[in-house]
């Protein structure tokens, strides 16, 4: 009798197990529709909460919280739980006046609410309009073709240059009806820009102020920075793993664009990339550019109108590039590390002229979002497009005096950033001949620069 009133015991706790275990199986299912439920209450509540606030909310709120409520709608789908709620969510375009930007101009003009001007379309309203009325009348062309106001055309292309925005967003915000709409109306606006605003590249039209600007800075004769900017590329198959475009740019002083080359290569070197631009063409074979009178400086030397460019250029008589060797044997004050300090000085002042450059990107790059994101390659043809739209609307923004207290503290917070990039990023140096004329040159500035005392800009800035 104890022998089986033990497996009678046994088995009751088998099945007590057993049962239990069904139990804690059955409240995992039940959790699990909890859970999704929970999940279709929250998505529908974000998109209620979106649908009111949208318009005071920073865009790169709303567009991370659509962001969420998609995917959260997707995981939905997936467990087979429709979410009805959210039917009304806006995956069909209102109509112009009834969509975002319809409702954002009913509020954002003057006063409190001139502020979300900036944060939507990185510029003010009265620069919008400005703006608007310069590319006109092509934008009423795209507009009369799509059916849709000029304004929300101009506006749409601002917002996805701005945020990064997709192309689905910008058909919801701004009643263009589909993606592929979305799509065209941002082109439209980009060769529009490019267009009527290619003449804010002022290396020939206002070269009287670029010189002054630069000889204020104690650099006679100087015409400009020039540089290279690295643009990502998501991908490996054309350019390589860690592959980007390379854009060549001409600055002045104030970190105005005044020549802009994109879409090169990475598997191109920068000398290579300089002979095949117009900058290169139209100093050395044209002469069109820098043609300009040489300037007799104070020490008795004579320098022709010049470019400051970086190390990974060749030095030519009209490109200086910094000290990267030693002087000859016999000269004085040589140092250690074979430069004299007039090299050094010259190094030095050459050194945060290419800052102007590294800037000049750096503000495009933190007011254009979409330039900050990797493209992929299959979008390769259209990034130097868009690389030389923002570039002239940076210019634009600067003749509108835009210059805000953001920018500015951007500046200095990022400086040390900056720095420590820019040594991670450094292209190669050129090591191919030197050019004796280029020496010349360049040791004529270097000299003029050494002797002139209290520095205005470079000692200040130091």
């Amino acid at each position: 009798m104890a022998a089986g009133s033990g497996a009678s015991n046994s088995n009751r706790r088998k099945a007590k197990k057993m049962k239990s275990i069904s139990q804690n199986e059955n409240d995992k299912r039940f959790t699990q529709e909890e859970i999704l439920t929970l999940v279709n209450n929250a998505a529908a509540a974000a998109h209620s909460f979106l649908s009111q606030n949208d318009i005071l909310l920073l865009p790169s709120q709303t567009l991370a919280l659509e962001s969420l409520i998609s995917s959260a709608l997707l995981s939905l789908r997936r467990f087979n739980l429709q979410p009805l709620s959210l039917h009304s969510a806006p995956h069909n375009p209102p109509e112009p006046g009834q969509c975002w930007f319809g409702r954002f101009l009913s509020i954002a003009g003057a006063g409190e609410h001139s502020v979300l001007w900036f944060h939507a379309f990185r510029m003010s309203e009265p620069s919008f309009t400005l703006l608007l009325r310069l590319l006109t009348p092509d934008l009423n062309a795209a507009a009369v073709h799509s059916s849709v106001p000029a304004n929300f055309v101009l506006a749409a292309a601002l917002y996805r240059l701005a945020h990064g925005a997709g192309y689905k967003a910008l058909a919801r915000r701004f009643g263009l009806g589909s993606s592929e709409k979305a799509c065209r109306a941002f082109f439209t606006v980009c060769k529009a820009i490019n267009e009527k605003l290619g003449h804010f590249f002022e290396l020939q039209s206002d070269l009287g102020r670029i010189l002054g600007e630069f000889g204020w800075l104690s650099l006679p004769n100087c015409c400009g920075v020039l540089g290279v900017g690295k643009f990502g590329v998501d991908g490996g198959k054309v350019l390589g793993e860690n592959g980007s475009l390379y854009v060549q740019a001409l600055v002045d002083s104030a970190g105005r664009f005044l020549d802009v080359s994109a879409g090169w290569p990475s598997t191109l070197k920068p000398e290579v990339i300089l002979h095949q631009t117009k900058l290169y063409i139209g100093v050395e074979e044209t002469r069109e550019l820098l043609n300009g009178p040489c300037l007799e400086l104070s020490n008795g030397g004579s320098v022709p109108q010049y470019v400051l460019g970086d190390s990974c250029f060749p030095l030519l008589p009209w490109l200086l590039t910094p000290y990267t060797k030693s002087k000859k044997e016999g000269e004085e004050e040589e140092e250690e590390d074979g430069l004299t300090s007039m090299e050094k000085g010259f190094n030095s002042a050459h050194l945060r002229a290419m800052r102007l450059v590294r800037m000049a990107f750096g503000k495009v790059r933190n007011r254009w979002q979409l330039l900050s994101k990797q493209w992929k390659e299959e979008c390769l043809e259209f990034l130097p497009f868009v690389v030389v739209t923002c570039c002239l609307l940076h210019n634009f923004l600067i003749k509108t005096r835009e210059i805000t207290v953001e920018d500015e503290e951007e500046d200095i917070g990022n400086s040390k950033e900056e720095e420590d990039e820019e040594e991670e990023e450094k292209l190669p140096v050129f090591n191919g001949e030197m050019n004796e004329s280029g020496q010349k040159i360049r040791d004529a500035v270097a000299m003029n620069l050494s002797r002139l005392s209290g520095n205005r800009f470079w000692s200040t800035h130091h």
